[in-house]
């Protein structure tokens, strides 16, 4: 895409590749250069004359080769690097003892440091340690002992070799970040414009035929709320993405973390969990930054939602509106949930505990407080019903200590009376027991 295609152009690497290639022209000449100065010096001069042809020969015809990095192959870097490495034991035999014992300089000279970069370019620090090593070996057997100014070229051409292939890796990874951020912008852009779009269009129509079908009546009224719906939903599409696909819930109705499901630690958007609550009969108002938790405990608390708007359709009816909303405070995010049904009577919830129905015990208060927070439940006869759910910021970072539990405690549901399977939040069993 064009985003990716700017990147590869403006990438760092290329500056490298081509002061890679001027480089191993350079030092081909110094190294023929040298020779020539000692030409008389050499005991069999003709074998030094020979391995420069091929030196010469090869730098010239594999500039293509260094002038990226997939033309720069593993077979390419491997022939460069033998050459290198004949050139160095091609020395002794080439040149007289005492010149070599007194430190003079190798056939290929400072070009072998060429092939070693070649290494750290292409693959990073680890293959440019690789080719140092064994440039280092060359080198220790050409002398024959350890000397110091051998010690000190083979650190010098190592440390730099390295510090280059972690600086090309840093700038890759650099690259990838950059091509995503510029893939989701464009993303971003093209969504906007279908939200546009819809809104001008699509979302109208519908919002029409919901007014309209109501004043109708009849079997327009149902059209009607089925247009209403669809336009709920089709809203919170499109003003939606808040999260990549991989922050996406895993189901339409949260439930609480299991075991080995939290694949990182990276915070996600608690407004992603709770937009598909959203629907013809539940508003949902929300920050318009993102309100980020630890996993665990965004979907704990997200699940706690589901549960409560799960006795909003279970006591008040299926046509009881609801309304979620979400504040996020400096040191604690807040959900309510409030519903316009007949309320629950006095004394209710602590008979329903006494009885052995403990959805809102469990479900909604045990949650949170596993969470290291508190629920709520304020509700007068005949005003309808509030739960506020508090998670202060400390206890949301955790992220493991309630979601994510694995001893099958109350974040789990696991033996709960509410009719509800293990490892969901808001699956609604018709005909179980009664939650609150």
């Amino acid at each position: 895409m064009p985003g990716r295609e700017k990147v590869m152009r403006m990438s760092v690497e290329q500056p490298l590749w081509r002061a890679l290639a001027g480089y191993r022209v350079l030092t081909m000449v110094y190294a023929v250069g040298l020779f020539t100065t000692a030409y008389e010096e050499f005991t069999r001069p003709w074998l030094a004359v020979g391995y420069f042809a091929v030196l010469a020969g090869w730098t010239l015809a594999t500039l293509p080769k260094v002038a990226n990095e997939a033309a720069c192959t593993k077979r390419f870097l491997t022939a460069d690097l033998t050459i290198a490495l004949t050139g160095i034991l091609l020395t002794p035999l080439a040149d007289t003892p005492e010149r070599v014992h007194a430190g003079g300089p190798t056939l290929p000279s400072i070009w072998t440091a060429g092939a070693v970069l070649a290494f750290a370019i292409k693959g990073g620090w680890r293959w440019a340690a690789g080719a140092s090593v064994l440039v280092a070996v060359a080198n220790l057997v050409e002398r024959g002992t350890p000397a110091r100014d051998t010690v000190h070229n083979v650190i010098l051409v190592s440390i730099a070799s390295i510090a280059i292939g972690y600086v090309v890796e840093v700038a890759r990874a650099s690259e990838r970040t950059l091509a995503r951020a510029l893939e989701i912008e464009a993303a971003t852009r093209e969504r906007e414009r279908l939200a546009r779009d819809i809104h001008d269009s699509v979302l109208q129509v519908l919002a029409m035929v919901q007014r309209r079908g109501a004043v109708i009546g009849g079997e327009a009224a149902e059209l009607g709320r089925m247009a209403g719906e669809q336009e709920v939903a089709l809203r919170t599409l499109v003003s939606g993405g808040l999260l990549p696909t991989a922050r996406a819930p895993r189901e339409t109705a949260p439930g609480p973390a299991t075991a080995g499901e939290d694949d990182d630690d990276a915070p996600v958007d608690l407004r992603a969990l709770l937009a598909p609550f959203a629907g013809a009969r539940t508003a949902l108002a929300e920050p318009g930054a993102p309100v980020l938790l630890a996993p665990a405990a965004a979907r704990e608390l997200a699940a706690a939602v589901g549960a409560a708007l799960d006795n909003v359709r279970r006591h008040a009816g299926e046509e009881a509106r609801a309304w979620i909303l979400v504040e996020d405070e400096p040191d604690e995010v807040i959900v309510s949930v409030r519903d316009d049904g007949p309320g629950i009577p006095e004394g209710r919830l602590a008979e329903a505990e006494g009885e052995g129905r403990l959805g809102v015990a469990l479900s909604i208060r045990g949650r949170l407080r596993d969470l290291g927070g508190r629920a709520d439940l304020i509700s007068v006869p005949g005003q309808g019903t509030e739960v506020e759910l508090r998670l202060p910021r400390t206890a949301g970072d955790g992220g493991t200590r309630a979601g994510g539990r694995k001893d099958g405690g109350p974040g789990h549901d696991s033996g709960l009376s509410d009719g509800r399977e293990p490892g969901t939040g808001t699956d609604d069993p018709r005909g179980k027991a009664d939650q609150r």
